[in-house]
């Protein structure tokens, strides 16, 4: 069984407002394995960055983690000085944002950005860490290196940005690196290409990967196992082939009904009504139940709990037995 190496435990993060502290993430708790791939899918609003940065300790001024765990190399990094934090981000925690030209300063070159986290963490000298970081721009595929190393992100295109971007979270050789929508930006072709690199330095490195996407076609491609969250909460867990081929909570089943099938001809996709409820947004019971066309009084009343169901979990009272299986697979199909 391949070893465990971050344990995340009823993680609740709240955002400081006008009207108080409001939830953003809610009670999430999951784990990844050594060399894994977690997707956490969701659409934008559930919590997927929130839990990402909490991982790394980035939250904004106004953010607090209120409650919860966050275990890594025998330690809780809820607990943890933010000094004590800083040398575990960056060297052993990497992670690769959204949107490279705003990740990357724009006033220093590629080459003193990429050699900083070397000269931090490995108290590599200058000579050594430029060697290093012209390596690492080999390795993701950048051509001419030597002149990359000089240039400034401006000079660089998307795609290339977002290879610097993952030459600098590799560059300690992180036993977990946090990828958030790291393809979002960039063309179907570039997209493809960036999913094979980080896919050839995951095999590489035996590094454990959390990718953060709201493409499910990202997800098919890349993930180990998938955990599905809605309005701050996991609302479904498991391996990628079980997510895709027998989804059990009306969200996830509504998800891959909104994706386009290349085999099928004049296929009608099918958008979930309504949108993601606001942080002080009360909602009784189940939160998607105001979305979701399988509510039952039940549904509006009482919050659902995590069940096992075969060798994944879900948070639904349809599967809790209030719903026959017959009922809720007539109600799937009519998605």
């Amino acid at each position: 069984m391949a070893e465990e190496v971050l344990r995340v435990k009823d993680l609740e993060v709240q955002f400081k407002t006008a009207e108080g502290y409001l939830s953003a993430v809610r009670g999430i708790s999951f784990n990844l394995k050594k060399g894994e791939t977690v997707c956490v899918v969701g659409e934008s609003g559930c919590g997927k960055s929130i839990s990402a940065l909490s991982i790394m300790g980035l939250l904004p001024a106004n953010g607090r983690i209120a409650n919860g765990e966050i275990w890594f190399d025998g330690k809780d990094l809820v607990k943890l000085r933010q000094d004590e934090i800083q040398k575990i981000r960056g060297n052993d925690i990497s992670m690769i944002f959204q949107e490279p030209m705003t990740a990357l300063n724009p006033v220093f070159t590629i080459g003193f950005q990429l050699c900083e986290p070397l000269r931090i963490h490995q108290n590599l000298n200058k000579t050594v860490a430029a060697k290093k970081a012209v390596e690492l721009l080999k390795q993701v595929g950048i051509s001419e290196p030597e002149r990359r190393m000089k240039q400034y992100p401006h000079e660089l295109s998307g795609g290339m940005r977002q290879r610097v971007m993952i030459a600098i979270a590799l560059a300690c050789e992180p036993k977990i690196l946090i990828a958030d929508e790291p393809t979002t930006a960039l063309d179907v072709t570039i997209q493809a290409q960036i999913l094979d690199l980080l896919n050839e330095l995951k095999q590489k490195f035996n590094t454990s990967v959390i990718m953060i996407t709201h493409d499910m076609g990202v997800v098919a491609e890349v993930a180990d196992r998938v955990i599905v969250m809605y309005a701050g909460e996991v609302v479904e867990e498991g391996d990628v082939e079980t997510i895709f081929n027998d989804p059990q909570h009306p969200y996830t089943q509504g998800l891959l009904a909104s994706v386009p099938n290349v085999d099928r001809e004049q296929e009608e996709l099918t958008a979930i009504p309504g949108s993601m409820p606001s942080l002080n947004e009360k909602i009784e019971g189940c939160r998607f139940h105001p979305r979701c066309p399988f509510a039952t009084e039940k549904c509006k009343l009482q919050h659902p709990s995590m069940t096992m169901i075969g060798n994944h979990k879900v948070r639904c009272w349809l599967k809790g037995g209030q719903v026959s299986d017959d009922n809720i697979n007539s109600q799937r199909d009519a998605l």
